[in-house]
């Protein structure tokens, strides 16, 4: 058991298909047979057996454990207008509670907020409740972004799938620009994940083409940081640790199991960051106070 939970945690990037998602989601939960293994080696008496488990658990407080290192709330620590909030949330299209949502969001102070899984009457509904706080704004298909600051170079990413579930734009800050991207990323079943991965696949090899010295990128993105699938954008931006000690998971809302819900950046220091309930999603909403640096 121990040799097979250490080449999980280890390998799991390197394992093809459903199996890698399936693995890399569960890796925070791996985490439970370290306790098993430790009264294994107590019943056994034999002071070998603590090698199987001192060798998961090193690997996987490296590799996983380590995500859950406090961030804290360092957001006195800088000037306000050096700071930026960002918050994303998927509203889910059938709670009708898009306009709950977005009004939600924008009570956290936010300056940029992002929407996705937006039906028609949900979009019109979230445009009209961020009509005056949010005043530039810009949708495509189902993906939303409102600012309070004005938006250059907008375009639709449709990221290999034929329709439009991607938005980018310039973000222009009294401190300067930034560069943003909205993804709903296509759904994860096992054995059909092939859009998802092509979506997230194409981003990758987008973000690191954008020249802009900051970078935020955020949405559902149907897979977990640990997710093989996501190994090329994270290559180039990167997401915060949490505020408080945990995993910061967005779903499902009522009994959350997985990060599925990012705010990946670049180009910033981060002071906060956290999830949230709003609206009647299925999803918890996400919240980054980023400083420029």
């Amino acid at each position: 058991m121990s040799g097979v939970l250490t080449l999980l945690i280890a390998l799991h990037s390197a394992l093809p298909g459903s199996v890698g998602t399936i693995v890399a989601t569960s890796l925070p939960w791996l985490g439970w047979f370290l306790p098993l293994l430790g009264v294994g080696a107590l019943l056994a008496r034999n002071k070998r057996a603590w090698v199987f488990v001192l060798l998961p658990t090193v690997v996987w407080g490296i590799l996983v454990g380590s995500v859950l290192i406090p961030l804290g709330n360092n957001t006195a620590s800088a000037p306000a207008e050096r700071q930026l909030t960002v918050a994303s949330h998927n509203v889910e299209g059938s709670s009708s509670s898009a306009a709950q949502s977005a009004r939600d969001l924008a009570a956290t102070g936010a300056q940029i907020i992002a929407l996705v899984e937006l039906a028609g009457d949900d979009r019109e509904a979230a445009a009209e409740e961020l009509a005056e706080s949010h005043p530039y704004s810009y949708t495509v298909g189902t993906v939303g972004l409102w600012s309070v600051y004005p938006l250059e170079l907008e375009q639709p990413l449709e990221l290999g799938l034929g329709w439009k579930r991607a938005l980018s734009a310039d973000v222009i800050t009294p401190s300067g620009a930034v560069s943003v991207y909205v993804i709903h990323a296509a759904s994860f079943r096992p054995g059909d994940q092939q859009e998802r991965d092509t979506m997230l696949q194409n981003l990758g090899d987008l973000i690191p083409k954008d020249q802009a010295e900051r970078v935020i990128v955020m949405g559902d993105f149907n897979a977990t940081s640990f997710d093989p699938a996501m190994t090329a954008i994270l290559d180039t931006v990167d997401e915060p640790h949490q505020s408080d000690l945990s995993w910061g998971f967005t779903w499902p809302t009522d009994v959350p199991l997985a990060r599925i819900d990012h705010i990946l950046k670049r180009g910033f220091t981060p002071l906060e960051n956290r999830v949230f309930s709003a609206g009647n999603s299925d999803h918890k909403a996400v919240m980054a106070v980023l400083q420029f640096d």
